[in-house]
């Protein structure tokens, strides 16, 4: 029996080819696309700019969003709190809350917190125009500025509402767009425990936590805290979570 000959064919490398590689190569060396590696299980090319649901994947971090548009009476019990188990969050803040209460702005700063931009108004920005969306950001951002002199980059859109529009608008005006991993949906009024059984089942790294100033989320504060921190998670801001602290957010 004869031995068949393994042929091999030569394809070449035409000047096409070659040049498509190099300007792919570069466009993913300066950022212009980046390989998405939040589903570990599909890789692809997206394109910046994007909102932010979740820090990597890479460290046993969570850090707690906290959007503040009303009431001022759990914010103190809070801020003990966090004080007391030396945790720093990230406040989303709505401009109309910031003109009534502008010393207590002053004090979350103070206490070494990150401050966002919750919008001036909590406007449904899915609503607004492209102009009408960047005075929402920018009206805010000069109040933050003015109240706490403090320079923030980062913008929770009020009511959740987020889409390409609205990411590349804010984007547009040097704003990252900050969502949400886990929502305790305290603005119901849940009791602690729901609120906790909430987020500490569901922890996982990377994970954005939303919450407000309600009581449950007050009376569950602590508890969430530890149990998380059993489960071996450190908790961090915003801005270290996505792990660029002077790139996203600070005074």
């Amino acid at each position: 029996m004869k031995d068949k000959k393994v042929r091999f064919y030569y394809v070449p490398l035409t000047k096409k080819v070659i040049f498509c590689a190099v300007i792919a190569i570069i466009l993913v060396s300066y950022g212009v696309f980046e390989f998405d590696n939040s589903n570990p299980e599909q890789t692809v090319f997206s394109q910046q700019p994007k909102a932010y649901y979740q820090g990597p994947k890479d460290k046993k971090e969570i850090a707690f969003a906290i959007n503040v548009a009303w009431g001022t009476e759990y914010i103190p019990q809070m801020l003990q709190i966090l004080e007391k188990e030396k945790v720093k969050a990230t406040f989303f803040l709505v401009g109309n809350w910031i003109e009534k209460f502008p010393e207590l702005v002053v004090e979350i700063k103070e206490a070494g917190h990150v401050l966002g931009n919750h919008g001036y108004r909590h406007r449904h920005p899915k609503k607004l125009s492209e102009e009408e969306l960047i005075k929402l950001i920018k009206k805010n951002e000069e109040l933050i500025m003015n109240t706490a002199q403090y320079q923030t980059n980062l913008f929770a859109p009020p009511y959740g509402e987020v889409d390409d529009r609205i990411v590349k608008v804010a984007d547009k005006i040097d704003y990252k767009t900050i969502m949400w991993t886990i929502d305790t949906i305290d603005w119901q009024r849940p009791d602690a425990k729901v609120i906790i059984n909430r987020v500490v089942p569901k922890a996982e790294k990377g994970a954005i936590v939303l919450m407000h100033p309600t009581k449950g989320t007050a009376e569950a504060l602590t508890e969430m805290i530890n149990r998380l921190r059993t489960k071996g998670y450190q908790l961090v801001t915003i801005p270290e979570l996505l792990g660029s602290k002077n790139e996203l957010g600070g005074d």
